[in-house]
């Protein structure tokens, strides 16, 4: 049985995965045509390259169908409960960056902590009948978030397009949403709130738990940590 790790099947992320993995003597490369969702890995022995999108990575991780995985430490978070008990988090690797963040209009001069932004739901259920909402794709990271830091009165909204655009388009007060530059949010008018930070998220690699690990995966597994300069991740026992 081989090792299979899960990266991302296309774009930068599956660029800077390669690249991340050729600079510590581990060549990965695409087969077959764009439609051919299959790759070769050199380097190592024992390890099978399977191409998925970054969002089925999680999933497949949590399933144990791979191994191993790279994709975004938000994406694991938020579609993962206790994610920490299905996957060990085995090394951050440098690329990817972007913050999951809560951003207001930029006309709430008023409003610039999620206190503020607690007060701001609270009148604005008092004066409307109704929660404030905030639009995101990102729900449980969210949710765990303004819990935790006091914030009642909203209520989330599903976002699966460009979720800047929610309150210019009337369909949300506010959004959590990732930002690399904050561009896209001042173009829409929109402001991060000072302690709206939710996660630093970077590309991951990750190994899953649940998975299937005899003797020769393991072996794999300890043979792989050796050639990237990684502790073996702790993943049965």
């Amino acid at each position: 049985m081989m090792l299979k790790i899960g990266v991302p099947s296309k774009g930068r992320l599956m660029e800077k995965t390669f690249d991340w993995f050729g600079a510590r003597g581990v060549t990965m490369a695409r087969t077959g045509n764009e439609r051919e969702y299959s790759g070769a890995v050199d380097g190592v022995d024992g390890v099978e390259l399977v191409l998925l999108s970054a969002g089925e990575i999680p999933r497949e991780l949590a399933a144990g169908r791979i191994h191993l995985g790279v994709t975004g430490s938000d994406l694991i978070r938020d579609k993962l409960a206790d994610w920490d008990r299905q996957v060990v988090d085995w090394a951050a690797m440098g690329f990817g960056h972007a913050d999951l963040v809560i951003a207001v209009p930029a006309g709430w001069i008023d409003v610039d902590t999620l206190d503020d932004l607690d007060a701001a739901a609270a009148a604005f259920r008092a004066a409307h009948g109704h929660r404030l909402r905030i639009a995101t794709k990102y729900h449980r990271l969210v949710r765990d978030f303004l819990t935790a830091n006091g914030v009642a009165d909203y209520q989330l909204v599903d976002s699966q397009g460009a979720t800047e655009g929610t309150v210019k388009n009337l369909t949300a007060e506010a959004i959590a949403d990732i930002t690399s530059t904050g561009e896209t949010l001042r173009a829409n008018h929109l402001k991060i709130l000072s302690d709206g930070l939710i996660h630093a998220s970077q590309a991951t690699l990750f190994a899953a738990r649940a998975a299937d690990w005899p003797a020769a995966n393991l072996s794999a597994l300890a043979a792989l940590a050796a050639r990237l300069g990684l502790p073996v991740p702790q993943v049965s026992g």
